[in-house]
């Protein structure tokens, strides 16, 4: 039995814990408040900030993890390289999470380092950069924070009356105490797909199948498996994706998230050194093994016979129309009516207006149509709480 200390503990760390719970491993969740997801079916808790780097310390040497796994980006990563030279593994690697919490060295290493196809792009830590950077850019443009998760901070800017606005809610919607944006060309793309990456201690990089899914205002608001590009087009992506997480190291699951445009071209756009929301779909028995129960594979070295498509499947976020800090009443009877249908609460302690609470999941054989299984997805997802997927948050 290993000691897995858990660092976030929300939705995607929830289903994590019960992949390892269930082959007898022993987890410790860790997040900023009490009763988070993951912390309600782990062995134990701690509530503290990541960021602290003595508390994170402080944590480790209580519990003496043999396995660290980060879920989130706020946390004190250039500590994990002093606990990976304890002998500690750090999933996937102290290198890889320290990359990939910030989308400054993650950017430099796929255009600069390694020459992959991204959006134009450039930082910014004050008004003034930024606007001179707008202007070298032009409009429309993408602005994000350097440090963020689930499209916090995040916009679209198509004027210089949006400028203001715009790097506000950036520096605002960082996470962590990285206080810098960047801002990106807006590529005219088809469509966004996510390929669901599995880097192995002991085996071949492994690719799930692609996996659509559609944001609004750089969150997740649906997803579907399998989605369909060419073989050329995956190729290109697989490629890119071996790429930059061999140049990471490490073993587990990687959420790499690409562009296609119009004319077949694929360009790297974000990635994620762990379970991915858009893998969320992977719960509704697309997949022969779920994202989260490869993660789990990976890290603990054991054998991934191979991943196939068993179903096509969609998934769509349920959201909350209230501020409460009481349970919310979910309607499970309407949505659970109609067959190959499962619904996922999260069981996040309060609810904020627009905040993801659940997920809906259908699925149907591997050739049903996919537009319907987002239709119906989407659908259900609305009686759960009443509330559109798309509904805007703010």
């Amino acid at each position: 039995m290993k000691r897995i200390l858990l660092l976030g503990s929300g939705e995607l760390g929830k289903e994590f814990v019960i992949a390892a719970k269930r082959a007898g491993q022993y987890v410790i969740a860790c997040d900023r408040y009490n009763d988070a997801p993951a912390m309600q079916v782990a062995d134990e808790r701690e509530v503290f900030n990541m960021l602290d780097g003595d508390a994170l310390e402080a944590v480790v040497n209580k519990h003496r993890p043999d396995i660290i796994v980060p879920e989130i980006e706020a946390i004190r990563t250039e500590r994990l390289f002093d606990f990976e030279k304890q002998g500690v593994q750090v999933v996937p690697s102290a290198r890889a999470v320290n990359y990939t919490m910030n989308r400054r060295a993650i950017r430099d290493l796929a255009s600069r380092e390694l020459g992959l196809r991204t959006a134009k792009y450039f930082y910014a830590k004050t008004y003034e950069e930024f606007k001179t950077a707008a202007d070298e850019i032009g409009f429309p443009c993408v602005v994000k924070p350097l440090m963020s998760s689930s499209g916090h901070g995040q916009s679209y800017v198509h004027n210089d009356g949006e400028l203001e606005k715009a790097f506000r809610d950036a520096m605002e919607g960082s996470r962590g105490d990285v206080k810098e944006v960047i801002i990106e060309e807006f590529i005219d793309f088809e469509s966004e797909f996510t390929l669901l990456t599995v880097t192995q201690k002991n085996g071949p990089t492994l690719f799930c199948p692609p996996i659509g899914h559609v944001q609004k205002g750089g969150d997740y608001r649906e997803s579907w498996q399998p989605y369909k590009i060419s073989d050329d087009a995956l190729k290109q992506a697989q490629r890119m994706a071996d790429e930059v997480t061999r140049a990471l190291t490490g073993a587990g699951i990687w959420g790499v998230e690409f562009f296609l445009t119009k004319q077949g071209e694929v360009i790297f756009s974000e990635l994620s050194p762990r379970p991915h929301d858009t893998g969320m779909v992977t719960l509704g028995h697309t997949t022969n093994l779920s994202e989260f129960e490869l993660h789990f594979r990976a890290v603990m070295g054991l054998p991934i016979a191979g991943i196939h498509l068993e179903h096509a499947g969609a998934s769509a976020v349920v959201l909350s129309p209230v501020e409460s800090d009481k349970p919310l009443d979910y309607n499970f009877a309407d949505a659970l009516k109609e067959d190959r249908t499962r619904i996922r609460v999260f069981g996040k302690p309060e609810a904020h207006f627009g905040r993801r609470m659940g997920v809906t999941l259908c699925y149907g054989e591997p050739d049903a149509d996919i537009d319907a299984l987002r239709d119906k997805a989407k659908r259900l997802a609305k009686t759960v709480l009443g509330t559109d997927p798309y509904m805007d948050k703010d």
